[in-house]
């Protein structure tokens, strides 16, 4: 079980890292790094066709004061697990560096895998916002702990928080 287990994260995290190079390339195009948005959430249980997770977000950009945002991701495809906590960021690719506040709110879609025994990793790009003008590129690969694994399509809104 383990080693089946082992396999299917092994190629879910290879399509990934696959998608999201591709993804990157798309995703620059005519725009600007802005800033980094990193999410936070705690524990996760992923059903068999998909989930839904709230994480809390801060958009960091230089000399600007944080952005707060609450984010519901939903994943449709498989989602087997449970995981105590996730954590990821995203460089933010815009089409200018003056963002204001709440500018990044919308909704945003792309692919995703992961993969969790004890500690694991996934990747995603997304593309979304208003008018499809933002593009979230993951800065490292999402650290996640627990037993899961994922791959399928992501959506993720983001909503100003406080």
């Amino acid at each position: 079980m383990r080693r089946a287990f082992a396999a299917l994260s092994f190629t879910s995290l290879a399509a990934s890292t696959l998608l999201t190079l591709t993804a990157t390339a798309d995703a620059q195009q005519g725009r600007v790094q802005a800033g980094v948005i990193e999410c936070r959430g705690g524990p996760h249980v992923g059903l068999v066709v998909g989930s839904v997770n709230n994480l809390g977000c801060v958009f960091r950009s230089d000399g600007r004061p944080d952005d707060l945002y609450v984010a519901t991701v939903k994943k449709l495809g498989l989602d087997l697990g449970i995981t105590d906590q996730t954590a990821v960021s995203w460089v933010v690719f815009a089409p200018t560096v003056q963002l204001g506040r709440g500018d990044l709110s919308g909704n945003y879609a792309g692919v995703d895998a992961s993969a969790a025994v004890g500690v694991g990793l996934g990747a995603n790009a997304l593309i979304g916002g208003s008018a499809n003008s933002y593009a979230l590129q993951p800065l490292s690969v999402q650290g996640q702990t627990g037993l899961s694994v994922a791959a399928g399509v992501q959506s993720l809104e983001l909503r100003p928080g406080r």
